[in-house]
């Protein structure tokens, strides 16, 4: 298989363009790029946790967002271009109330004007607990 980005994604400068924002105050964790795919890990404590006790759907979202948004803008077609979110949906599937949950972006569609990005959100152990897709509008760059 080919890879999908037009330019090469690592942990490192994941890791660092997300300085100062709520993916470094909710712990989320860059872990790995494949050739289609971006993964990343959220800790299910006291920062992503509801007053139930588990897994805030927020949060959740929150990681998903990221996922597809970081990956949509490792395959824009132009330097003047940015990928930014026009819509994000969530089917909770599973609670979770400690530990990690791991999310994986994978592209439906990759276009010039939109993207269309699937994240799964699984468990510990592996389980789907949630799953996300998000459509980003691919525009020019303001200013």
């Amino acid at each position: 298989m080919s890879s999908i980005w037009t330019r090469t994604p690592t942990v490192e400068a994941m890791t660092e363009g997300s300085a100062g924002t709520a993916v470094r105050s909710l712990g989320i964790e860059y872990l790995e790029v494949g050739d289609d795919f971006i993964k990343a890990k959220m800790p299910v404590d006291e920062r992503t946790r509801q007053p139930f006790g588990i897994l805030h759907g927020g949060a959740s979202v929150v990681l998903a967002e990221t996922l597809g948004s970081m990956a949509a803008n490792y395959c824009l077609r132009r330097p003047e271009q940015v990928a930014v979110g026009l819509e994000v949906n969530a089917n909770h599937i599973r609670s979770v109330s400690s530990g990690w949950v791991y999310g994986t972006a994978r592209p439906f569609h990759i276009g010039g004007s939109t993207q269309v990005w699937e994240i799964r959100i699984e468990n510990g152990d592996g389980k789907l607990t949630c799953v996300s897709r998000i459509t980003m509008a691919v525009i020019n760059k303001p200013g």
